[in-house]
């Protein structure tokens, strides 16, 4: 992935991650773009009625938002957030293993949606934000196979309670869409929202 945008949006102002994940701190370490790393605490309540799309496009504006509140006015800060949804119904991190279980139980055999949402700030205000979809299907699973899976602990801290670029990838037949959206940080989406972040900059002068 050529991060064209990003990278010149780097030259002209300090790169902030604002995000707890590490499976983003390694993606965007890989482009090779210089940054800096500030975990936000946003509370994550979903409003009523509220579309996962719309929740986590909120939730990555807000989160960028706070973490600008921190920075400096030279800053880009990077929001994100990720949630995977079967319909309406979002399936957060799993609170224990029992739930854990209970989600994995459920999407086995199932079609499900993972939508990740970034948002850039810049001088304080979100000045590009987006989201992208992909679609997974997963295979059916036992009992036996999830309790296994579990027991390695990667669940406990994803939404969706797996992570497809891990040891969980054992659980996806397929996927309709970028991987690197499941991971939770579509590249492509980063390089365009950068590239719009560049032409408001130019606006702002």
């Amino acid at each position: 992935m050529n991060f064209k945008y990003l990278l010149q949006l780097a030259e002209k102002r300090s790169i902030i991650l604002g995000s707890s994940s590490p499976r983003r701190y390694r993606l965007l370490k890989e482009s090779g773009v210089a940054f800096t790393q500030v975990i936000p605490h946003t509370e994550e309540t979903r409003l009523e009625n509220e579309p996962p799309c719309r929740y986590t496009l909120r939730l990555a504006e807000e989160k960028a938002l706070e973490v600008a509140g921190q920075a400096g006015d030279d800053t880009i800060v990077i929001g994100a957030d990720t949630v995977v949804s079967i319909g309406n119904e979002i399936l957060e991190k799993p609170s224990d293993k029992a739930d854990a279980h209970r989600i994995l139980s459920y999407l086995s055999g199932k079609q499900h949606e993972v939508c990740t949402a970034l948002a850039l700030t810049a001088e304080g205000r979100v000045v590009a934000s987006g989201y992208e979809i992909t679609e997974v299907f997963f295979n059916e699973v036992t009992g036996e196979q999830i309790e296994n899976y579990i027991a390695s602990g990667e669940p406990m801290d994803k939404a969706g309670a797996y992570g497809i670029q891990g040891m969980g990838a054992f659980l996806v037949d397929r996927i309709k869409g970028n991987l690197d959206n499941v991971i939770g940080f579509p590249c492509h989406l980063l390089d365009r929202l950068a590239g719009e972040t560049l032409n408001k900059l130019q606006l702002l002068g």
